[in-house]
């Protein structure tokens, strides 16, 4: 029998197709996985992958990118899957064919049709007898993912050349495979993994397996979880709070260390009571959800956690300048200097450079070259020029970030052919003729970190390249934080169907008022509050609430003829 798992990154059947195969083994049968532990069995096919995932082969155009996926597939067929078979093994795959369809076809826009005659050619009639579609949402996918980079300590600021694409990538190809799914009933099975245990997500799967082994028929095409009974969409700020908190609490019994990661930036009490909970489980992550906040609580914990955990300590620091932040990257320097230095951004104090002296002394120049954004003295350039004869390229790009000067742009350009997607990201924020011009050149290539370089510019070029993205990936929306103009809103009132959690989270900075409110209501009923929806709410909503007196609150909803509206 050969058993194919299908899904978009972060929906889990990586971790699920293992899981089947141990329990198969332990009930008797002989199992071959043609992925095991996430990784190809073929050599050859592994060397392929390489190939598919690097970002920086920007040329590589959709029916390349196609071809080589089917190469993959095909020698994974010839080498492992056939084989097994040919023994009278369960084979299990993690994903076939049909991620190339899902991928090139839902995703990339190619022409499903013209794909499908490639497809059968490197199936040699050999397709799946059951394909498990665990489908998840992409929002709580792309946390997952995010997630589980931290927990294996993978750079977070790098990218496949999926991730380039944007997160609309994603809902595309999840939209194709369960149309997939919808073509072909008797071979899919889809199954949920929003929010049910991982266990009893296993153990339907088994069952519906060992159903087919026996020659028994499965239930249904597609597994549903138990629904929860509805609970009201929050219309009120204290109903946000209490939706959020109801939510985290099922949540830390399935997957702990998101609910951890899902209070991350939230001010405020209740929040601060929900880390302490969770400190001596995880304290890393704990730490590291305290980024971006400076009150009391926040750095009692940190001074509590600073010898437990220093690296993430030193993260949650951001690139704060304080003289308290200061005194605790002097203490954390010997456990973590990646991190200390990497938090220097937009600091040219003497006590900074004190630290990055001695970090050169030690031979850290790339760690050094990494925290100089936004700095601009002499002492900097020098040490720029020191890291481009070091051939440092990309940590150079990086401590060029947010710096709009000629000498920047000349610096940039003699580094566009050594790695244009570390230049692209240095040019966050900035409106130079360089930059403009960088976007136009890779708008095609990597619309995601085009789109983010936007960050705070209400341009009309910015907006305009916001307005081509913002149908194809959440990260046109990304861009508009804090961003009160009216091209602003009306591109996020346009796509709150879309992107509803990104809309929400792009109020950020934003004071509550009648239109903010309104659209967060308008995406929490949208998604019946989901929880990233619902945790971006809350996330605003607690940052305002902690900035603006209610009286205030109530001026801005009532000024004016027009009717209120439902209050958040």
């Amino acid at each position: 029998m050969f058993i194919d798992f299908e899904g978009i990154d972060g929906s889990g059947k990586t971790t699920l197709s293992n899981l089947l195969a141990g329990r198969l083994r332990r009930l008797g049968y002989r199992v071959a996985h043609a992925r095991e532990g996430g990784e190809l069995r073929s050599p050859i096919a592994r060397r392929i992958r390489e190939l598919t995932r690097d970002s920086k082969l920007l040329e590589m155009s959709p029916r390349t990118e196609f071809f080589l996926n089917l190469a993959r597939d095909a020698q994974q067929l010839e080498e492992v899957i056939a084989p097994a078979l040919a023994r009278g093994e369960v084979c299990i795959s993690d994903r076939y064919l049909y991620s190339q369809l899902a991928l090139s076809g839902g995703g990339r826009g190619l022409d499903m049709a013209a794909l499908e005659p490639g497809c059968e050619l490197a199936a040699q009639g050999l397709w799946p007898d059951l394909v498990i579609l665990v489908d998840v949402e992409p929002d709580l996918a792309r946390l997952r993912k995010r997630l589980g980079k931290l927990k294996g300590e993978k750079a977070t600021d790098s990218d496949s050349r999926k991730g380039l694409a944007g997160a609309g990538l994603a809902v595309r190809t999840r939209e194709a495979f369960l149309a997939l799914a919808r073509k072909d009933p008797a071979r899919w099975l889809v199954i949920e993994n929003n929010d049910q245990p991982l266990h009893l997500l296993e153990q339907r799967i088994v069952d519906a397996v060992v159903a087919r082994l026996e020659g028994r028929e499965l239930p249904a095409q597609r597994i549903n979880p138990p629904r929860p009974t509805p609970t009201p969409v929050p219309t009120t700020v204290d109903e946000v709070e209490e939706s959020f908190f109801r939510a985290l609490d099922g949540l830390e019994t399935r997957e702990p260390h998101l609910a951890v990661w899902l209070l991350g930036g939230i001010p405020g009490f209740a929040a601060h009571q929900r880390r302490l909970g969770f400190v001596e489980r995880f304290p890393g992550l704990t730490v590291r959800s305290l980024g971006g906040l400076d009150d009391e609580p926040s750095w009692a914990l940190r001074e509590l956690l600073w010898e437990v955990v220093p690296r993430e300590v030193a993260e949650s620091l951001g690139s704060n300048p304080s003289p308290q932040a200061m005194s605790l990257r002097e203490r954390l320097y010997i456990h973590a200097p990646t991190e200390v230095l990497g938090g220097l951004k937009k600091n040219g104090s003497p006590e900074a450079w004190a630290l990055r002296e001695h970090a050169l002394r030690e031979g850290r120049l790339a760690e050094v070259l990494c925290g100089l954004a936004g700095v601009e003295d002499a002492r900097s350039w020098e040490v720029r020029e020191q890291g481009v004869r070091r051939g440092l390229y990309a940590e150079v790009a990086r401590g060029l970030t947010g710096l709009a000067s000629p000498q920047a742009d000349a610096m940039r350009q003699g580094l566009l052919s050594h790695d244009r997607l570390a230049v692209l990201r240095s040019i966050h924020g900035l409106d130079t003729p360089f930059a403009r011009e960088l976007r136009v050149t890779l708008e095609d290539k990597a619309l995601k970190l085009v789109l983010r370089s936007l960050g705070g510019l209400a341009t009309d070029e910015a907006h305009a390249l916001r307005e081509r993205g913002a149908p194809l990936t959440k990260e046109a929306l990304d861009s508009l934080d804090g961003l009160d103009d009216e091209r602003a809103w009306r591109l996020r009132e346009a796509f709150v169907t879309r992107w509803p959690a990104t809309v929400v989270s792009s109020l950020e900075g934003l004071p509550l008022t009648e239109r903010s409110e309104a659209l967060m209501v308008r995406a929490l009923e949208l998604t019946s509050a989901r929880l990233p929806v619902l945790r971006n709410a809350y996330r605003i909503a607690a940052a305002a609430h902690a900035t603006t007196l209610p009286s205030e609150r109530t001026v801005q909803r009532h000024v004016g003829d027009e009717p209120t509206l439902p209050a958040l």
